[in-house]
């Protein structure tokens, strides 16, 4: 699903972001990644999400080596690679109905086809009463459901978790935990980059740890 070889990333000046590190996740793994702040966790997720390319070595998702995936096909690419960050980033003049109906927009579905899918995905994180609410009338636990539900709505095979309980209080940064454990139960693979190691230590997942851009531990599910 997701496999790194021998991956290098430099940036004009320092030390490598990520050096000659080399991982494989399995389809419906789910996987922290850990580490200090400079780790390299962010710009892991980064090469992932194709904004940058690595300087040396080859990364390879769902059967796609990303050196080959050239610039107008990484929007395509970007399809079956869903993506949940810290802040959220919604549209602040969007209700959440259309937050979530903008990603399948981007993709050109029919209109038919987003009023079939978008109250799915609102009932499926919790939030189909509140589907003409706007982001501001939210609580910070129920725009990161908004932001997993526009994640998943076009059905990638990977999300990608940036820090997504960075901007929330303990109980809510539970229940996006346990949202994401039930969207990894129905067969997606989640990735999930976090400080936050009482949340890890609790799910009892794999755990890469990361350590000035090397893979300094990686821990199976339960060790």
């Amino acid at each position: 699903m997701i496999t790194l070889e021998n991956v290098t990333k430099n940036y004009s000046a320092g030390a490598p972001a990520l050096y000659n590190v080399s991982l494989h996740v399995n389809p419906g793994e789910f996987v922290f990644i850990t580490g200090d702040s400079g780790s390299g966790k962010s710009t892991l997720i980064r090469l992932l999400l194709k904004e940058l390319d690595a300087t040396s070595g080859e990364i390879t998702v769902n059967g796609r080596k990303l050196s080959k995936v050239k610039r107008q096909q990484i929007p395509y690419y970007r399809r079956n690679v869903g993506v949940v960050f810290q802040n959220f980033r919604l549209l602040k003049d969007r209700n959440v109905y259309d937050n979530v109906a903008f990603a399948q927009r981007v993709i050109g579905a029919s209109i038919r086809g987003m009023k079939r899918k978008v109250p799915i995905m609102l009932s499926m994180v919790g939030l189909a009463e509140k589907y003409r609410s706007y982001p501001q009338q939210l609580s910070g636990g129920e725009q990161q459901r908004v932001a997993i539900a526009r994640a998943l709505v076009n059905e990638p095979k990977i999300l990608l978790a940036d820090e997504p309980t960075g901007n929330l209080d303990d109980n809510n940064a539970w229940e996006i935990m346990k949202l994401l454990d039930e969207i990894n139960q129905r067969g997606t693979t989640v990735l999930v980059v976090t400080h936050n190691m009482e949340i890890v230590k609790a799910m009892g997942k794999r755990v890469i740890k990361l350590k000035k851009g090397i893979v300094v531990s990686d821990e199976a599910a339960g060790v």
